[in-house]
This record gives C-alpha cells, structure tokens and sequence, in this order.
C-alpha cells in the first residue's frame, strides 16, 4: 500500500495487510512487553526509596539498573512489535530478538546481588 499514511512507514509502507487477529496479537505481546518495564521502573524506584539494610554503594546501582532495564525493554519491545509486524506484511519470517535474554541477565544480576547484600 504506497502513500500508507499510518506509521512508522518502513512498516506500514510494504506488503499486503496481515490479518487483524495476527496483528493485533502483536500489539498485545509489545503490551505485555511494556507492562514488564512498568514494573520494572517500579521495582527501581521501590529499592531506591526502602531503607534496606544494604550499603547505598550498591542499593542506588541496582536500583538504577533496573530502570535502564525498563529502558532497554520499552524501546527494544516497540522495535520488535515493528519488525515483526513488518514480517507478517512481507510474509517472511519473525525475527529474532536478544531482548528477553538481556533482560532474564539483568534481572537475575539483580536479584543475586539482593540475595546477597541482604543477608
């Protein structure tokens, strides 16, 4: 569809119109993907703002961590909602993401040093 007025056009300017349910299953999955970086905002601002009996060294850093973790997710979620729906149009297949394993990494970082400087 040439002259797409939607955006982004690089997905909405190329192949055919995949089926609403697919499309829309997409949408839902960069939702949930954008529900998890709210939460993890709020788990950084929630460790940020307790008094843990852990040293501010490394209670601040974890905190922050996992706001650029909820960083990474939200704007990785929006790229991969946009590279597959691009897929589905072009009728190739979905792309791969690292996304999930960065974010597994930098939770489980996260939740070891808790375990530990928390003891």
């Amino acid at each position: 569809m040439s002259g797409d007025p939607r955006w982004p056009g690089w997905v909405y300017g190329t192949g055919a119109e995949p089926d609403p349910r697919v499309s829309f299953a997409n949408e839902r999955t960069l939702l949930a993907w954008l529900r998890t970086s709210l939460a993890l905002i709020a788990g950084g601002v929630a460790l940020d703002a307790l008094d843990l009996p852990m040293s501010d060294a490394l209670q601040r850093p974890l905190a922050l961590l996992l706001v650029l973790l909820a960083l990474l997710c939200a704007v990785a979620s929006w790229f991969r909602w946009a590279r597959a729906e691009r897929a589905m149009r072009r009728g190739t297949p979905l792309p791969s993401s690292p996304m999930s394993a960065v974010l597994v990494a930098g939770v489980v970082v996260c939740g070891a040093l808790l375990l530990v400087a928390t003891r």
